[in-house]
C-alpha cells in the first residue's frame, strides 16, 4: 500500500533550514545530503557519506555530546529502514535536543527507485512512536514550518517526523566528499582545535 507524498523534496528541506541558527545537521547517505547541500552549505552540516543506516545513531551521539545545541538528523526512508534498531537506543537515552526528519518517498532512490518497505505500507513515524519517540507525519508544507520550531529546542525530545515527499530524482547537488575536510570543518564549528 503506497503512500506517495506530494511535497517537493528540495523545497521541503529548504523549508526546514529556514532560520537554522545554531542547528547542527547530520545528513544521511545520498539524496538527503544532496538536498541539504542544495539548501545551502554550512559549517554546521555533517554530510554522512556511507555508513548507511547510521545517520540517526550518529545524531544521537552528537546530541549527547552537545546537549546545549539542537541537532537534526535528515535522512531518507531507505537509510532509516536500515537503522530501525537505533530507535530503541534513542528512546532509551532520551536526548532532548535531537530531532530526526525522514524524507519518505517510498523508494530506494540511490539504487534505482525500487519500492521500499515504506512504499509497501511501513510507517516509520509509527515505529518511532512505538519506541517512545514523539513522532508526526507531515504531508503539507505548512506543517513543515510548524514542526521547524521544534528543531531549535534542546529539551522535550527526541522528536521524529516522516515527511512525505514525491518520488522524484532531481539533479544531484554534491557536497564535499572529503571526509577529513568535513570532519575538521565540523570540529572547528563546534569550537574544537583541529590538529
Amino acid at each position: 500500500m503506497s503512500k506517495p507524498g506530494a511535497l517537493d523534496r528540495r523545497l521541503a528541506v529548504r523549508e526546514l533550514m529556514v532560520d537554522r541558527g545554531d542547528l547542527l545537521v547530520v545528513s544521511g547517505l545520498g539524496s538527503s545530503s544532496y538536498d541539504l547541500f542544495a539548501a545551502g552549505d554550512h559549517d554546521g552540516n555533517f554530510y554522512l557519506w556511507g555508513a548507511m543506516g547510521g545517520a540517526a545513531v550518529m545524531g544521537l551521539g552528537l546530541a549527547l555530546a552537545q546537549p546545549r545545541r539542537p541537532v537534526l538528523v535528515l535522512t531518507g526512508d531507505g537509510e532509516q529502514l536500515m537503522g530501525l534498531g537505533g530507535f530503541a537506543t534513542i528512546a532509551a537515552k532520551k536526548p532532548g535536543n535531537l530531532s530526526i526528519a525522514v524524507l519518505d518517498n517510498g523508494q530506494y532512490g540511490e539504487t534505482g527507485m525500487q519500492r521500499s518497505h515504506t512504499g509497501l505500507g511501513v510507517d516509520l513515524h509509527r515505529i518511532a512512536a512505538a519506541a517512545g519517540i514523539a513522532a508526526v507525519e507531515i504531508r503539507e508544507r505548512a506543517a513543515i514550518a510548524g514542526w521547524r520550531a521544534e528543531l531549535h529546542k534542546t529539551s522535550g525530545g527526541p522528536r521524529f517526523a516522516t515527511i512525505r515527499v514525491a518520488a522524484e530524482n532531481p539533479e544531484r547537488a554534491l557536497p564535499p566528499r572529503d571526509g577529513v575536510f568535513l570532519k575538521n570543518r565540523f570540529r572547528q564549528y563546534l569550537g574544537f582545535a583541529v590538529t
